[in-house]
């Protein structure tokens, strides 16, 4: 069970929760870049590869047995922040798609460079399902 902590009085963020509080089995899973099961990475810049690492968020969760909706934190780290302000539209598209409505916590860092040369995002989740 998830439950939203929203301090009295602060505006309610807009895309994520200010904190979460969970009880169940944990999942972890690792920074997610945009490529697929064989390396390749996905076409279509910033939004391509974001709808890439959410579809390899999701595989590992389901092989976890975990679903979307347990997500309770997000960390997002980004090559460029003003391509990843400019996708909005297409990220928003590809979340709703493959996660859903959100409630967890997150942060987004700028880095001036990912592991893997070609990689404009990894994301790393932490999911609680249930007890």
């Amino acid at each position: 069970m998830t439950q939203i902590l929203q301090p009295p009085g602060w505006p309610r963020p807009r895309g994520y929760s200010n904190g979460v509080t969970a009880r169940g089995r944990m999942v972890f899973v690792a920074g997610m870049v945009g490529w697929d099961a064989e390396g390749k990475f996905a076409p279509g810049g910033m939004a391509g590869q974001v709808r890439q690492a959410l579809e390899n968020v999701v595989a590992v969760l389901k092989a976890g047995d975990a679903k979307p909706e347990h997500i309770v934190r997000m960390t997002w780290y980004v090559t460029n922040k003003h391509e990843y302000v400019a996708a909005y539209p297409e990220i928003g598209v590809a979340f709703r798609e493959l996660i859903g409505s959100f409630n967890a916590v997150m942060t987004a860092v700028e880095v001036s460079a990912l592991i893997e040369d070609e990689a404009k995002v990894e994301i790393e989740v932490t999911a609680v399902v249930p007890d």
